[in-house]
């Protein structure tokens, strides 16, 4: 079977991602929510993993100047250990360092074991606890960040790219 394809999402996506959303977590993202971010918001940058024309996961994040703050990961669970999520989360550290991001935040809930550790092998640690963030359980989030990101891809461009000409 081929390697499934990461690239970047489009408007067309959301529907499928906002499937993947639904079957990953409990108090999920709307299509009307990835629709916004995919129309209205200009900071807003996503990725998909699609295999055979199927959504298997997604990673989004938005940059802002030299920040990057992750908003989800999330991959379906019958395409799980198999090293997606580490490719997502690979594909949006190096997309965000192409965007100029210079490091990168999120929250992850402290009950998720799984994506701490996914997070930690890319070098995110552990900064605050945010009390209460998780509004369906009342669950404790963990505020990580990474510095660590890969060198921009110096042939990087995008349609959106600005140039000081």
């Amino acid at each position: 079977m081929a390697e499934p394809l990461i690239r970047r999402m489009t408007l067309a996506d959301a529907a499928a991602v906002a499937q993947v959303e639904a079957a990953c977590f409990d108090t999920p993202w709307t299509l009307r929510d990835f629709k916004q971010e995919m129309g209205e918001n200009p900071v807003a940058r996503y990725l998909v993993a699609e295999e055979a024309g199927r959504i298997l996961g997604f990673a989004g994040a938005h940059i802002i100047l030299e920040e990057g703050h992750i908003t989800n990961v999330a991959v379906l669970p019958g395409a799980r250990g198999k090293g997606l999520g580490r490719k997502l989360l690979q594909a949006l550290m190096q997309y965000a360092a192409n965007l100029g991001a210079r490091y990168l935040t999120l929250e992850v809930r402290e009950s998720n074991a799984v994506a701490i550790s996914l997070y930690a092998s890319f070098g995110f640690v552990k900064v605050s606890v945010r009390k209460r963030y998780y509004a369906d359980s009342g669950e404790d989030a963990w505020l990580m960040v990474c510095d660590r990101l890969p060198p921009a891809e110096p042939d990087f461009e995008e349609a959106e790219t600005l140039r000081g000409e």
